[in-house]
């Protein structure tokens, strides 16, 4: 659905969208702005969700890089709404509770999501103090350019 501002707004259909109150991808022009993705299902179970320790707070990071697999394929879900791949974005954001262990996975999970040894996009690693869930280790940010009509 098309905006009168120009813009077109894509969901997953996950709760969080409407309590909230949010798009999931907003795309105006040939670009388009990829809300923070994570690992959940589609029923927003979180996917390989860290163990928790006595305080609630992540007792490991284990589950980092299979968070991280599946956030890239909920993500190249998302595009695919705009028909766009993951070979269209321009730049990615990745937030973690672990910089190290994001370091010691994300080399060989992006060069799986990207299908390529050097992912063709700008990418920023960050690290958090939180996310938005207790067992979430991992949300990622993209834009993506389309090429123009």
């Amino acid at each position: 659905m098309i905006g009168a501002n120009g813009k077109e707004a894509a969901y997953h259909g996950v709760p969080a969208e409407d309590d909230y109150g949010y798009a999931q991808t907003i795309k105006i022009g040939n670009t388009i702005h990829v809300s923070g993705q994570l690992s959940q299902d589609d029923k927003a179970t979180m996917v390989a969700p860290a163990a928790l320790d006595e305080s609630g707070k992540p007792a490991d990071f284990l589950m980092m890089a299979e968070q991280m697999r599946v956030t890239y394929a909920n993500s190249a879900k998302i595009l695919a709404q705009f028909g766009a791949t993951l070979d269209h974005v321009v730049e990615e954001t990745l937030y973690v509770l672990d910089v190290d262990e994001a370091f010691a996975v994300a080399g060989k999970v992006r060069k799986e999501a990207y299908a390529k040894a050097r992912p063709q996009c700008a990418s920023n690693l960050i690290g958090v103090s939180r996310l938005a869930f207790p067992d979430q280790l991992i949300e990622i940010v993209f834009k993506a350019v389309l090429p123009p009509a």
